[in-house]
């Protein structure tokens, strides 16, 4: 054991927390004198250690001067000041002091240079905003068809063809970066108004998700869309959503109530308007969609009838995507009566040719499982028009018309149609009363 000896009147203050730190630690946080001793760092801080070496280099330049032109015993006040506020030792402050660090050049890009400039990416926000904001893995593919269409429409008259070119090869993650600034947050979610049929449930055979193969045109799955706003009291509308699930041709309607006959009179004005027959129909397990009415109409037609599942909405997967990529994103979740039924209907027959003719869809071609990991891989995007003419099932005639139907959509101006369509409904829904409690001041 070391013995320390000292007389009282030679006996110098000992400093044991400066002892520690320089048996444990590399640099002395101390000050020259030994008599104080420094518990934090003045330069550093809650940043990161490139901020903290900065800050030094630039007390480091700003003392260089002063440090060159002193005297001896000015060189020693002037170090011992920069060791105290860096906490570095004498000989690192040294060599800092006779040659500080050039100032290095602040980049506030990292990576390369953007390859698209100001005016893609408005050319890109526009495509993207005509389409009502799709992702970019559909509207990539579908960018060269949706510029060649606002070209025949005159709508690109003051942009350049390389500006239009270089927009049509942008990739899905280009995409992404140039939107982020652009995207909007989800809305919330609404009501479920579905109440489970009691009859039929027997002489209606299920069907999963696992169980649609079907690649012709014509197997379809139905829902109906609750618009009852904040509360599901009292009479509101409804959509009655219809997708082919070979092609993602979407078809809507507005619904009074949900009593079998209104929803079969609104089925058979969406199968009137479809270019395909139906073949198989496919629903939830509500009453509105488990009754003799449907059952007897689907009999009579030669219609493959199937439901899904109680409380499995996989089952539907399809129609139930729909809901909310073309029902609630056109619609909302207000709350809609009967006064709005007109503007309801306006606004599903202009979304009819908007979501058939000029937004893309993917199809899963692949899943699987390994572990705890699923991969799923899609086909490349297509409009639900191209992916019908495609499937060779069409008339002649049929063809014909739906391409005659398809050069007569303009996407601007259909877009700008559909917006005062969605104004005109949003003015005929219902608001809330709200109804304030009383204040103690008002008492």
């Amino acid at each position: 054991m070391l013995h320390l000896k000292s007389n009282s009147k030679s006996a110098q203050p000992f400093c044991s927390c400066r002892f520690s730190l320089c048996r444990a630690l590399p640099q002395n946080l101390s000050d020259p004198a030994g008599q104080v001793c420094l518990r934090t760092n003045p330069t550093g801080g809650d940043d990161d250690e490139a901020v903290q070496q900065a800050s030094r280099h630039d007390l480091a330049r700003a003392l260089a001067p002063r440090y060159a032109h002193a005297s001896r015993r000015e060189k020693g006040q002037v170090l011992d000041e920069f060791c105290a506020m860096t906490g570095l030792t004498r000989k690192h402050a040294l060599v800092l002091l006779g040659s500080p660090p050039a100032e290095q050049p602040v980049s506030n890009h990292r990576g390369r240079p953007p390859s698209y400039g100001p005016a893609e990416v408005a050319l890109l926000r526009v495509c993207w905003a005509a389409l009502d904001g799709v992702c970019s893995k559909r509207l990539a593919p579908f960018l060269p068809e949706l510029l060649e269409r606002l070209r025949y429409w005159h709508a690109l008259q003051h942009v350049s063809a390389e500006t239009i070119q270089r927009v049509a090869h942008m990739s899905s993650s280009t995409i992404d970066r140039a939107l982020a600034s652009s995207r909007d947050g989800l809305p919330k979610r609404g009501l479920s108004t579905t109440r489970p049929g009691t009859l039929l449930k027997h002489q209606v055979a299920f069907k999963t998700f696992a169980d649609w193969t079907e690649t012709v045109p014509g197997f379809v799955e139905v829902d109906l869309v609750a618009h009852c706003g904040w509360t599901g009291a009292g009479p509101f509308l409804y959509t009655l959503t219809l997708v082919d699930v070979a092609t993602g041709w979407v078809s809507c309607a507005g619904v009074r109530d949900k009593r079998a006959q209104t929803v079969l009179a609104a089925l058979r004005r969406l199968e009137e308007g479809l270019p395909f027959k139906i073949r198989g129909l496919d629903s939830d397990s509500g009453s509105e969609f488990l009754n003799t009415t449907l059952l007897d109409y689907c009999a009579d037609q030669h219609i493959t009838f199937t439901r899904g599942r109680p409380y499995r909405k996989n089952d539907s997967c399809f129609v139930e995507q729909k809901n909310w990529a073309v029902v609630r994103r056109l619609v909302g979740y207000q709350r809609l009566e009967a006064p709005a039924l007109a503007a309801l209907e306006r606004v599903h027959d202009l979304a009819r040719d908007y979501v058939n003719f000029l937004h893309p869809v993917r199809r899963l071609t692949e899943k699987v499982r390994r572990g705890a990991r699923i991969t799923r891989r899609y086909d490349t995007a297509q409009t639900p028009y191209r992916r019908l003419v495609a499937s060779g099932v069409l008339s002649k005639t049929t063809t014909r018309q739906l391409a005659r139907r398809s050069i007569g959509v303009d996407p601007l101006h259909l877009k700008l149609e559909l917006e005062s369509a969605q104004r005109t409904l949003a003015d005929r829904a219902v608001r809330p009363v709200i109804v304030h409690p009383l204040r103690s001041e008002s008492l």
